[in-house]
């Protein structure tokens, strides 16, 4: 059996990403902490240690996206998603906390008057982990996106707050060889507030999730269009949405036509639920209840309503 048959690489797509993750955030910590060490760079040591924060929080999204996967119970009806989110959760925190402690670590070397004049390696190891983390970015971001993962996406930020603060080492370095011993602190205060930004976006879209926020205006409005391109609908009302980690469920009362037989409104019902599997971009869970389309004069006002043959003919 070849090597490469005897390893069995992990199937969801998230869990490879961030294990190639893993892979070259022991690979950059160890690295940082050695040419740091050697150079006397304070700060290439101290984005060696981020690097290894990095690595927790792949852990803690591996973790969160672990228990999601279980199948739903009787206590979970609609499945464990969540856990996934509140990874998502940990990592947007520790962005805000990482973020902060750049920053403060920036004033306050500016305040002490601190002057940083590392050497051509800390600039090279700075490009290295620069373009490393930002492609890791891109690679876990897309990934995120395709499968619907708050996780993901937050730990992709991760991965570039990570590239950012190279980005103060490198400032740093290329400072100090033009003679400007300040570089490295103002970067590192400006990258500490943008890593602090998208911490806090990051935080506020998990949140969202877990108070049962629906789904975006633009989502709702692709699915209220689907629902009313299904033959059979003459209405509906009581449409709501929400995110349960990777899974969309979506609920809402579709009107028909009294005279439909029980068989007939289960295909417009079906047809309602097909319609809104195509529209979405990620696994949906939807639950049509059908109701006989009332009188005209009878029609509730919180209800939308389609226009048909006979309100066409009375214009």
């Amino acid at each position: 059996m070849s090597l490469t048959r005897s390893i069995r690489l992990p199937r969801d797509p998230g869990d490879r990403v961030t294990l190639l993750g893993i892979v070259w955030n022991v690979a950059l910590f160890v690295i940082k902490l050695v040419v740091g060490f050697f150079t006397g760079s304070a700060g290439l040591i101290a984005d060696g240690i981020h690097s290894g924060s990095d690595m927790a929080t792949d852990l803690a999204v591996l973790g969160g996206m672990h228990l999601a996967r279980r199948k739903a119970d009787e206590d979970h009806p609609y499945g464990h998603g969540r856990f996934e989110t509140m990874a998502g959760g940990i990592v947007a925190g520790a962005l805000i906390l990482v973020g902060a402690l750049i920053a403060w670590e920036g004033i306050l070397a500016l305040y002490r008057g601190v002057h940083s004049f590392p050497g051509p390696a800390v600039i090279g190891v700075a490009a290295l982990s620069i373009g490393v983390k930002e492609w890791m970015y891109r690679r876990t971001v897309l990934v995120a996106r395709r499968v619907g993962s708050a996780a993901l996406h937050a730990n992709a930020w991760h991965h570039r707050s990570d590239a950012l603060s190279s980005i103060a080492v490198m400032a740093g370095g290329i400072g100090g060889i033009v003679g400007w011993g300040h570089a490295d602190q103002l970067a590192s205060i400006i990258v500490g507030l943008m890593v602090v930004a998208a911490g806090g976006k990051t935080l506020f879209s998990v949140l969202h999730e877990l108070t049962e926020g629906g789904l975006g205006k633009d989502e709702v409005d692709r699915i209220r269009q689907a629902i009313e391109r299904v033959d059979g609908t003459q209405g509906w009302h009581h449409l709501r949405t929400r995110r349960v980690g990777r899974e969309t469920f979506v609920e809402l009362h579709v009107l028909v036509d009294p005279s439909l037989s029980v068989v007939e409104g289960h295909h417009v019902a079906s047809g309602v639920e097909d319609a809104i599997h195509a529209t979405c971009s990620t696994p949906v869970k939807a639950m049509v209840h059908i109701e006989p389309d009332l009188e005209h004069s009878q029609r509730h006002p919180e209800r939308t309503y389609l226009p048909s043959d006979s309100d066409a003919s009375a214009i």
